[in-house]
């Protein structure tokens, strides 16, 4: 089984713009251990701020109570027993300790001969084993090591490997190697080295991170450092979601992560990073689980012809089918299967007509639209008549003024009406709409989140789509409106959200 150490809390912290809270890192840590399931967590770098040894302090804490301390990692230096005693201090028994893996970087940056850096590694990791922390080696820059000065890495680890030391870490630190040469190096470790255990640490530069980690495996180590969402400085880390697929898929080896809490734990840490995840991006980006074109939804109806091993269930996810000019009607259909609605052929006809229109203008069309679109087609409401209909609404916007909204509306034939101000106009209107649930104590749905995107050229009629993203009941959906006006758009989409939870 491969070990996965995930360094989303140390490494991933060195993305640009990036910094997690105490109570932020507190519940990746849980997540990643408690939910995903990973082996190890590197949660920090000694000496960083108070502000990073509170909340270091805290996960070992947490850690220390649930039986995980062995399983928490923090970065620390050759600096006699400084880190050490950071380390200590907030609770920890594990240091990842950070040595030179490269001769360029001992002579360069440390000014150092190997042979004085030996001697510095030797005496933190003695005072390590007196204090009962266990430690682990980072070989920093051993991919430039091993390519340009493999002399100098050998007697690294020849004067190493007797010490008490747990695992030797090879960090591809500047991005450089492909599949070929890590294949190479990492075998020239494994042949050379037997009886230690080495993990592999890739970063992201040519896009090669995961494929790297693909070729480690191959030559035999067992240890993988991934980051969530791939976060990391520059171009990022191996993500763990891809990491984990490529494993099981494409070398039959088994980890201990859970592949089904992959997509939630990945959300998570998109909100809390504010890192948004490319819509492509494989196993958790938004559109990889939804199929396009028609003739793929033609395809699955017909024993699965355009499913592979990654199927959306896997990792929490249900596969989607794509509305738009290429869907044609095999997508309509199994949309409608989801919804439920089963139409005739000549109603099919004209709704992939209008759909295949909207296409064509670049308006989005989700699921959720259907219903509507339906409506608006054939005349009448195809899932029965909306118990939510607004009958008038006034916004005013005046300066110096907090905006204020007055609207009527009808539930299952009752009007209602109510006022409120608000920091804009959606949410004065927002505010008046909850005014009347609150008064017939129904329940209100959460905002979560709030997007408005407009096609490219920036006129001034252009439409405009605000999609809104809510929960009702521990449920998580999302609405879309478009209008010329932004304001109506989310009003529309609000109307929308209110008739589904109906």
């Amino acid at each position: 089984m491969v070990e996965i150490m995930d360094t989303t809390l140390r490494d991933g912290e060195q993305t640009s713009g990036v910094s997690f809270s105490a109570r932020e890192k507190l519940s990746i840590a849980k997540m990643l251990l408690c939910e995903l399931g990973v082996n190890r967590v590197e949660i920090a770098s000694a000496r960083v701020s108070d502000g990073e040894f509170e909340a270091v302090k805290e996960i070992a804490g947490w850690a220390k109570r649930t039986g995980n301390l062995d399983r928490l990692e923090v970065l620390g230096f050759i600096d006699g027993c400084v880190s050490l005693n950071w380390i200590e201090s907030a609770g920890c028994r594990v240091v990842n300790l950070l040595c030179k893996g490269s001769y360029r970087h001992v002579t360069e940056q440390l000014r150092k001969t190997p042979e004085q850096h030996i001697e510095d590694i030797r005496f933190v990791v003695s005072n390590a084993a007196k204090r009962n922390i266990d430690v682990n080696i980072y070989l920093e820059d051993w991919s430039n090591g091993i390519k340009n000065s493999p002399e100098y890495v050998f007697q690294l680890v020849d004067s190493l490997k007797d010490l008490p030391v747990r695992r030797f870490m090879l960090p591809d630190t500047l991005g450089i190697l492909n599949p070929g040469n890590t294949y190479e190096y990492c075998k020239m470790m494994v042949d050379r080295y037997p009886a230690l255990d080495f993990d592999f640490h890739a970063h992201n530069d040519y896009d090669l991170a995961v494929a790297n980690v693909y070729s480690a495996i191959r030559v035999g180590i067992k240890g993988i450092h991934t980051t969530i969402n791939g976060l990391g400085e520059r171009a990022g880390n191996a993500p763990l979601s891809s990491v984990v697929a490529v494993l099981k898929d494409q070398l039959g080896e088994e980890t201990s992560v859970r592949e089904e809490r992959i997509n939630h734990v990945s959300r998570l840490v998109e909100t809390y990073s504010g890192v948004h995840i490319p819509l492509n991006k494989p196993i958790i980006g938004e559109n990889v689980f939804t199929q396009c074109a028609g003739v793929h939804a033609d395809g699955d109806s017909k024993n699965n012809l355009y499913c592979n091993d990654l199927l959306p269930e896997r990792f929490g996810r249900v596969r989607e089918y794509a509305l738009g000019k290429t869907s044609g009607k095999a997508n309509i259909r199994k949309n409608l299967e989801t919804l439920g609605i089963d139409m005739d052929e000549e109603s099919m006809r004209k709704i992939t007509e209008r759909i295949i229109e909207l296409g064509d203008k670049k308006e989005a069309v989700t699921p959720e639209d259907l219903p509507y679109i339906i409506s608006d087609v054939l005349h009448h409401d195809a899932i029965a008549d909306q118990r939510v209909r607004i009958l008038n609404y006034s916004l005013s916007l005046t300066q110096g003024l907090k905006p204020v909204a007055t609207l009527k509306i009808e539930i299952d034939g009752e009007a209602y009406e109510e006022s409120a101000s608000g920091d804009g106009q959606y949410d004065a209107f927002v505010r008046a709409l909850r005014r009347i649930y609150s008064d017939l104590g129904r329940p209100f749905p959460m905002l979560t989140n709030y997007s408005v995107t407009i096609p490219p050229g920036g006129r001034t009629d252009a439409f405009v789509q605000t999609v809104i993203s809510w929960n009702f009941a521990g449920v998580d959906f999302k609405t879309r409106g478009l209008d010329a006006d932004q304001t109506e758009a989310a009003i529309k989409a609000t109307i929308k959200m209110l008739n589904k939870i109906e």
